[in-house]
């Protein structure tokens, strides 16, 4: 409930300020799996950093906590004003726990490496950038989940701070 309060929160903000600037970085929700904070930064007209800490859980018992970077490739789509296409990757740090109700806990940690492939669309005349991605994962290490991850679906809305 708090996170969809805050979503609306942040949406009403966008909505309502002034016109955006260049769109150089931005900061908002990546909804989805996982739910995350998300942080994008260009260093040039085409390649931008992301990143992401987020948390999932799959049942009373059993969460995930994940912090990660990737590296975007942007190209535009000349037909749509302020749409672009990206992909890239990047690599990402996981904290697995499950707490048994009749075994014993057990924590691990492990590497993923990532990729990413999505649209980004940078509105003309309010502070607010939308995306949807996919970010395939494999899991290196000791992972409570199979090795590979097949995919994580998620739509960002972030505030554009510059």
């Amino acid at each position: 409930m708090k996170k969809l309060i805050f979503s609306l929160t942040l949406s009403l903000i966008c909505f309502f300020a002034a016109n955006a600037q260049e769109y150089s970085s931005a900061i908002g929700l990546r909804l989805g799996y996982p739910s995350s904070v998300s942080f994008k930064h260009f260093i040039n007209e085409q390649g931008a950093f992301e990143l992401i800490a987020g948390t999932h859980s799959q049942s009373l018992y059993y969460r995930w906590v994940n912090l990660g970077v990737l590296y975007e490739h942007h190209a535009p789509i000349s037909s749509v004003d302020g749409l672009q296409w990206y992909v890239g990757g990047g690599a990402g740090v996981y904290f697995w726990n499950y707490k048994g109700a009749k075994t014993n806990d057990y924590n691990t940690t492990s590497i993923g490496i990532m990729g990413t492939l999505g649209l980004d669309y940078k509105f003309d005349e309010i502070p607010l950038n939308l995306s949807i991605d996919w970010l395939p994962t494999l899991y290196l290490g000791d992972v409570y989940v199979n090795n590979f991850g097949g995919g994580y679906a998620g739509l960002s809305a972030r505030y554009i701070l510059n």
